[in-house]
C-alpha cells in the first residue's frame, strides 16, 4: 500500500482549518459552528481563490493547482515553512522513486563517525532506519549491532521497545516527533510501500502513535533537544543536530551535543569511560 496523497492533502487542510479561531481574524459569526476553525468559504475568501477552487484543493479532485495558489492558501492557514512545503509536496505532482533502492552508507562517513567517539552520534535514513553509528551512539540508545537489520529503526524502536520507551524522559513529545518525521518522509516518497507499511504497523501497534498520527504534526529534523534517564549514569540532556548529505538527502548524520560544564557533561563522559572499559577487546 502507498500513501494516498489525494486522502492526506484533505485531512492535513481540514486539521490547519480546525485550528485556527474564526474570533482572531474578526470574522462575523453566521450561524453555529458544527465544526472548530474555519469553514471552506472562509479560508476561500481569506486565500483570494473561488470557494468551488479550494473545495476542488481539499478534496483531492485534482493534482495540479499553481504555485501562486497554494502560496495564497498557506498564507491564509498561517502554515510555517515546514507545512508550506509539505502543501506544495502534497498537491504537485512527483516524479516517483525506486522503493527498491537500498541505502548505504560511504566509508568515509563511517570512519567520520569513529572519529567523533566522544559523542553519540548515528547516521539515519528513510523510514527512519539507522543505517550507521558509532559505540557512544550504542551505549546512549541501544546495541544496534545485536540487532537484525530489519530492526534497527527509530521510529519502531521508540513505539515497540520497553528500554528505549524508558529512555526518554519526556516519551510522548518524542512519539510526536517521530510521527512527525515519518509524516514528511511518507510525503516525499509516497509511492514507497515500506512507508506505508510502517506507518500501517506502528498505528496498528501502538494506540499514543495513533493518535499523534491522527493530529498530522510535521518535524523536520534539523536539530533540538532531548532529556534521557540513562540506566548507567541516570539523566542527561543531549542536543543533537541533524546535518543531511548534500549527495543524498534521505541520509543525515546526527550527532549529540552537550552543554559545556554542565552535570549533563560529566554523565556523557562517565558513559564514554564505561563504554570504553565494556568493549572487548580488539
Amino acid at each position: 500500500m502507498i500513501l494516498d496523497r489525494r486522502a492526506e492533502l484533505g485531512e492535513f487542510l481540514r486539521s490547519r482549518r480546525a485550528r485556527i479561531d474564526p474570533d482572531e481574524l474578526g470574522l462575523p459569526h453566521s450561524g453555529r459552528r458544527r465544526v472548530p476553525g474555519l469553514r471552506r468559504e472562509e479560508l476561500a475568501r481569506l486565500a483570494g481563490v473561488s470557494v468551488d477552487h479550494y473545495v476542488r484543493l481539499e478534496q483531492g479532485r485534482t493534482l495540479h493547482f499553481s504555485e501562486s495558489v497554494l502560496d495564497a492558501v498557506a498564507r491564509a492557514l498561517r502554515l510555517d515553512p515546514v507545512e508550506r512545503d509539505h502543501l506544495h509536496r502534497l498537491a504537485r505532482p512527483f516524479a516517483p522513486a525506486d522503493p527498491g533502492r537500498a541505502q548505504r552508507v560511504r566509508p568515509g562517513l563511517r570512519r567520520l563517525l569513529q572519529a567523533v567517539g566522544d559523542v553519540p552520534a548515528y547516521v539515519i535514513g528513510r523510514d527512519a532506519d539507522v543505517l550507521a553509528w558509532n559505540d557512544l551512539a550504542a551505549a546512549l540508545l541501544t546495541d544496534f549491532g545485536a540487532l537484525d537489520p530489519g530492526q534497527r529503526n527509530m521510529a519502531r524502536l521508540v513505539l515497540l521497545d520497553e528500554g528505549i520507551r524508558r529512555l526518554y524522559v519526556d516519551w510522548p513529545a518524542k512519539v510526536r516527533d517521530v510521527a512527525g518525521f515519518l509524516r514528511l518522509d511518507a510525503a516525499r516518497h509516497p509511492s514507497d510501500p515500506r512507508s506505508r507499511a510502517l506507518i500501517d504497523e506502528l498505528r496498528a501497534a501502538s494506540p499514543e502513535f495513533r493518535a499523534a498520527w491522527a493530529e498530522h504534526g510535521l518535524k523536520e529534523k534539523t536539530h533540538g533537544t532531548y532529556e534521557y534517564r540513562h540506566p548507567v549514569v541516570g539523566r542527561l540532556t543531549l542536543g543533537f543536530e541533524a546535518l543531511r548529505l548534500p549527495d543524498d538527502p534521505d541520509q543525515a548524520l546526527v550527532a549529540h551535543t552537550v552543554e559545556e560544564g554542565s552535570p549533563s557533561e560529566t554523565a556523557l563522559r562517565l558513559l564514554a569511560t564505561w563504554t570504553y572499559q565494556s568493549a572487548p577487546a580488539r
